[in-house]
């Protein structure tokens, strides 16, 4: 088998996917490390393996994985696994794969259960964490709104710990619209803030209906007239002497007490 080096032509042409103009003309993304590539492999969105000719060994089980599906896997350079790579070390095997985003009218957002809506998430590490939160505590879907992070980023993909694979995302420009849109499928809207009129320990008999969880990003929160918009606005009590919590804390905050209170509604 044929080792690609820095300067194969087809190295350089995957080291584009890195730009996310590149990843939306092509409608292909890297994913990179162990975890993102076995849900790439389980989801059927791979394309095909690349792996650093030192690491076969390392990589073994996911290769034969490649193999028994009948994709393709090609063998790197340390320099060419290190050019698609955009960590400081790279973790020597990547998947050429599908983008995963959907519009809005891809994804069934009515009945029962919650959904997350990031409103212009920028850092893709906070974002990759909202959705690892979503996917582990069994929200149904993923929104992200307006001037958004590339789901595909790979920093957000990492994050993510492979479940951007997971959990539908679907992502829209039209912030008001897409909110209006849940509220008429049934979905109460749930505004975090540090000054809700809504204590979460309160929020039983809201998180009890279906609800989207409303999340700004890290600099900002959410704009006033999305926070003025929502069905109610919530805030997590602090006990301590912090100032507040960040996004990632937050929305796991959040998130867990949809899912508690989920869970208590089908052990009665």
């Amino acid at each position: 088998m044929d080792v690609l080096t820095e300067r194969s032509s087809r190295v350089v042409s995957l080291a584009k996917l890195h730009r996310a103009a590149v990843r939306r003309s092509d409608q292909r993304f890297l994913a990179e490390g162990a975890n993102a590539v076995d849900a790439a492999l389980a989801t059927g969105r791979a394309l095909q393996l690349l792996v650093r000719e030192d690491d076969t060994h390392r990589f073994g089980d996911l290769l034969t994985r490649a193999e028994r599906a009948h994709l393709p896997v090609q063998l790197l350079t340390a320099r060419a696994a290190d050019k698609l790579s955009d960590t400081a070390t790279a973790p020597g095997i990547f998947a050429e794969a599908t983008l995963l985003t959907r519009s809005l009218d891809d994804v069934e957002w009515a009945g029962p259960g919650f959904v997350v809506v990031a409103v212009e998430p920028r850092e893709p590490g906070n974002a990759g964490t909202l959705i690892r939160c979503a996917d582990a505590l069994g929200a149904k879907a993923v929104l992200l709104l307006g001037d958004s992070v590339d789901p595909h980023n790979g920093k957000c993909v990492r994050a993510s710990a492979g479940s951007v694979f997971h959990i539908p995302i679907a992502v829209d420009r039209d912030i008001a619209a897409s909110l209006a849109r849940l509220r008429e499928v049934g979905l109460l809207t749930l505004a975090t803030t540090m000054d809700g009129e809504v204590a979460l320990p309160a929020a039983d008999a809201l998180l009890a209906q279906p609800h989207a969880w409303l999340f700004g990003n890290e600099a900002h929160g959410l704009p006033a007239d999305v926070l003025a918009g929502a069905d109610f606005r919530v805030s997590i009590p602090i006990a301590g002497r912090a100032e507040s919590l960040n996004l990632a804390a937050a929305s796991a905050i959040c998130l867990y007490a949809s899912a508690a209170q989920r869970s208590s509604e089908a052990r009665s």
